[in-house]
């Protein structure tokens, strides 16, 4: 990781925005990581993530790659199987997020933003320069949740339940981009954070 390429962590609890304020960044011309991309290429048939999960956790995987929800539902729950899985995906997708730096420097980026849902929880705010976070009024994002296939009220609940509440991460990040008001809004807190992070004299201390 190159200091003078600003590292910017971009997180937001389930249903907040965060992947259309990343889509934003990206627009803007700036380089974004997305966490759990990375993480899908790693249970495809041949992934990284595959045989190390199966070992773990006999029965998850198909055809040769990672059958998320057989994985999601033996790891439910369970905070012992939570912390062995991120211990075998952590790490792989920290040597492919080393990829992505060494790209985004060969191609004279100043500044990259790095998705991550779990920015807080793993401890990843502590490597940012600065952490963005989007953020919804909570019944919109159940609305918005609770909109997707599969989903429920429990399931729901139960993701919450592992992510830093939305209020904490607003306090303790840098700048917040509210998804609730419609994308122009949100598009405008975008390009003004890019402006404020590139002028050295309007730049905030780092998050906590």
């Amino acid at each position: 990781m190159d200091r003078d390429m600003m590292i910017i962590g971009l997180t937001g609890s389930i249903g907040m925005g965060k992947s259309t304020t990343a889509a934003m960044f990206r627009d803007a011309g700036i380089p974004v990581y997305d966490a759990d991309a990375a993480v899908a290429e790693l249970y495809v048939q041949g992934g990284a993530a595959v045989e190390p999960l199966e070992a773990a956790f006999p029965g998850v995987t198909r055809d040769g790659a990672v059958d998320r929800e057989a994985l999601r539902q033996r790891v439910l729950g369970d905070d012992a199987a939570m912390a062995t899985l991120n211990s075998i995906v952590h790490p792989l997708v920290g040597r492919d997020r080393i990829g992505f730096f060494e790209r985004a420097k060969a191609a004279g980026a100043d500044m990259v933003v790095l998705d991550i849902p779990l920015l807080f929880e793993t401890g990843g705010h502590a490597n940012v320069e600065a952490v963005v976070v989007a953020s919804a009024p909570a019944p919109l994002q159940r609305e918005r949740v609770l909109a997707r296939d599969g989903m429920t009220e429990a399931r729901l609940d139960d993701i919450l339940k592992r992510q830093t509440p939305d209020a904490e991460k607003r306090a303790r990040a840098q700048f917040v981009v509210d998804t609730g008001q419609g994308l122009d809004h949100a598009r405008a807190q975008v390009a003004e954070i890019i402006a404020i992070l590139r002028d050295p004299a309007r730049r905030p201390a780092k998050a906590k």
